[in-house]
C-alpha cells in the first residue's frame, strides 16, 4: 500500500512567543507549532532574529508567508510529513 499524505491548509495564523505558531488546518485540527528548528537559510534567517518580522505572517494560499514571500509548508506544519531537508539530512547520516 502507499503511503499517501494527507494536503491540508492552513486556514488561521497567529504568533505566540518565540518561534511558536498557533494554527489552524482545513482539516478542522488546531495545534501550536514552535517552527525554529523550521526557520532555515537565507529566507528566514531574518525572521529568527528579529521577532517583530516573525510575527508578520499570515495566511495566504494555504500557507503561512512573510512578507518577503517565505513561506512554510502546511503538510510539514500539520505533522503529516517531515521537511525535505530532514529527510535529506537523514539520508546522508545513513550513507555515510
Amino acid at each position: 500500500m502507499k503511503n499517501e499524505t494527507k494536503l491540508v491548509r492552513v486556514t488561521a495564523v497567529e504568533p505566540l512567543e518565540g518561534f511558536v505558531l498557533r494554527l489552524s488546518f482545513s482539516d478542522g485540527m488546531a495545534r501550536d507549532v514552535d517552527v525554529e528548528k523550521l526557520l532555515r537559510g537565507p529566507v528566514f534567517e531574518p525572521r529568527r532574529e528579529d521577532a517583530e518580522l516573525f510575527r508578520q505572517v499570515r495566511v495566504e494560499s494555504g500557507a503561512p508567508i512573510w512578507p518577503n514571500g517565505a513561506h512554510m509548508d502546511p503538510v510539514v506544519l500539520h505533522g503529516s510529513a517531515e521537511p525535505a531537508w530532514q529527510e535529506d539530512d537523514e539520508g546522508s547520516r545513513r550513507a555515510g
